[in-house]
């Protein structure tokens, strides 16, 4: 029996069920399943993390054993689907399925599903801009926020916040490879690559196959396909929409129209979202980032804690790795550039290079501080420097006589600066104000020269 062949049977029960077919992904875990590899195994090949590679496959059986109607598993995953090939269950395995993804095509069978699937039309996904992951970390935890927020809540609006680096479009292409099957429509852009909204909007009319109206504005037609199929529109690098200079989230003049559109989505009737990612926070997020139920969610990604995320770095000494996530906030691209360099330079003995008792900055880490403090109002650079010059938290009233800065403008700072996520708020008798060391370091170096 060919892998072609069981490739075709999977593909008919996926399609039955769900009204998609096999992605990419799924079909390299059905071809690792077949073959009998292990779940690090297929990570290795395709350049995953292998408990990503167990979700997707685990979601996989889910289908199947409904299509069946009786439990499919990793372990029994082989012969259950051999039975089903050699039964009168499929009959003459027909149709075409290959190794590559094929054009989408809409499934004229009727479909098998819950009340959490879209309705069965042709599957339309542009993720040309998309990053291919190669490397991803567990992230359990926000996965399973998203779905609860896009699938159970259909939450409209969802901003994915942190620091550069940290993993939020990792996260979010990771969810998206997992939930394909739930939106007719998924169109991922960046804004760095695709500032003009009008010119996304025409994107997303060429691809539905929507007809312009001269008469209508973009927005409009926009939501006429958002009311009409369930759609999900990603889009990153959206600190780009902000100007630099002034306090988080202030819109340039001529992206003013993105701010309409963040507001209507929670304003008008329609069965589509829309998730921002960014470094900072715009204004759209301000109301019911905590509330259940609500239109509006934000997720902040954090730093990653497992020391799976230095593994096949070339680096010793394990019992010293969580020193050396805690020290870099488990941030996964400046953990990559540290682990090169401990590699390069101290043959991979992380112990050696904690015992310098030094914090390293490499020119990538600069480069995106640079960025970043760029962004920064002079309000917020006078507020940062100083908790950065301190030896130990601030409050507000220290900050106010340290700096002798009015107080709206005190506040406007401190604000503005949490949006950022570059501030850390200790909670007390009084709130106390902190910065990383690596921004302490940062500003030490800038200091010097």
């Amino acid at each position: 029996m060919t892998i072609a062949e069981v490739l075709q049977v999977v593909d008919r029960l996926v399609a039955k069920q769900t009204g998609k077919h096999l992605n990419d992904l799924e079909k390299a875990v059905v071809q690792g399943l077949w073959q009998g590899q292990t779940y690090n195994n297929i990570a290795e090949e395709f350049g995953y993390d292998k408990n990503y590679i167990g979700d997707v496959s685990r979601k996989l059986c889910k289908v199947l054993s409904q299509g069946l109607d009786e439990k499919v598993t990793k372990s029994n995953f082989c012969w259950t689907i051999e039975r089903a090939i050699n039964s009168q269950f499929f009959g003459l395995v027909n149709g075409n399925v290959s190794l590559c993804n094929p054009p989408p095509q809409p499934d004229k069978r009727e479909s098998v599903r819950d009340d959490n699937q879209p309705p069965q039309n042709a599957a339309i996904h542009d993720l040309i801009l998309a990053p291919k992951i190669r490397n991803c970390c567990d992230r359990t935890t926000e996965l399973q926020t998203l779905s609860h927020w896009l699938i159970h809540q259909k939450t409209r609006l969802i901003s994915v916040v942190g620091t550069p680096g940290i993993g939020k479009t990792t996260l979010v292409k990771q969810w998206i490879d997992l939930n394909l099957q739930h939106f007719n429509v998924v169109v991922w852009k960046n804004i760095k690559l695709s500032p003009s909204l009008d010119s996304i909007i025409a994107d997303v009319l060429i691809l539905t196959h929507t007809e312009t109206i001269l008469s209508a504005t973009h927005l409009t037609q926009l939501f006429a396909i958002f009311r009409q199929q369930k759609c999900l529109l990603i889009l990153d690098d959206v600190q780009e929409l902000f100007m630099n200079g002034e306090l988080a989230g202030q819109y340039k003049s001529t992206y003013k129209n993105y701010q309409t559109l963040f507001e209507k989505m929670t304003e008008i009737e329609h069965q589509s979202s829309l998730i921002l990612i960014a470094q900072e926070q715009c204004q759209e997020m301000r109301v019911g980032v905590d509330d259940e139920g609500v239109p509006v969610q934000m997720l902040e990604v954090k730093g990653l804690k497992s020391s799976r995320i230095l593994s096949n770095r070339g680096l010793k000494d394990k019992r010293s790795w969580p020193t050396l996530i805690k020290i870099y906030e488990g941030n996964p691209v400046y953990l990559q550039d540290v682990a090169s360099a401990i590699a390069d330079i101290f043959s991979g003995k992380v112990s050696d290079f904690l015992a310098e008792n030094t914090l390293l900055l490499t020119a990538d880490m600069k480069g995106r501080f640079n960025e970043t403090f760029a962004r920064l109002s002079p309000i917020e650079q006078q507020i940062i420097c100083q908790i950065a010059h301190s030896d130990c938290p601030l409050s507000r009233e220290e900050l106010r006589e340290r700096l002798e800065m009015p107080l709206m403008d005190m506040i406007n700072g401190l604000q503005s600066l949490t949006r950022r996520h570059l501030l850390k708020r200790i909670e007390g008798e009084k709130s106390l104000f902190d910065c990383s060391q690596l921004i302490r370091e940062y500003i030490r170096i800038c200091d010097k020269n």
